[in-house]
C-alpha cells in the first residue's frame, strides 16, 4: 500500500476518505463494487460497533454496513473530493 493509502477499517469515525481500489477475492470485490463503493467515490466514516464489527460508511446518500473483514478489503486514501485543507484530494 502507498503511504496515503489505508483500508477502510483504520478510518475514526466522522473521518472522510475517498475509495482508490477494491482488493480481494473476486465474489467479495463484486459484491462490494455492486454496492456503489467503486474508486473515486468518496465516504465518511459514520459509526463502528463495539467490537468494530460491523462498520457504517454513508456516501451517495446511502448508508452501508460492512464486515470488518470486507472494509480491510476496501483500499482509501484519506480526505475529500473537494477541500484543500486535508492534503489528500
Amino acid at each position: 500500500m502507498r503511504e496515503k493509502e489505508r483500508n477502510l477499517k483504520e478510518l475514526e469515525v466522522g473521518e472522510k476518505a475517498i475509495v482508490v481500489r477494491v482488493e480481494g477475492e473476486p465474489s467479495l470485490k463484486g459484491r462490494v463494487l455492486a454496492m456503489g463503493l467503486v474508486p473515486g467515490t468518496e465516504l465518511r466514516m459514520e459509526r463502528k460497533a463495539p467490537l468494530a464489527d460491523p462498520l457504517t460508511v454513508h456516501y451517495r446518500g446511502i448508508e452501508l454496513s460492512l464486515r470488518r473483514d470486507e472494509a480491510e478489503r476496501v483500499i482509501v486514501r484519506r480526505g475529500c473530493a473537494g477541500c484543500a485543507r486535508c492534503g489528500g484530494c
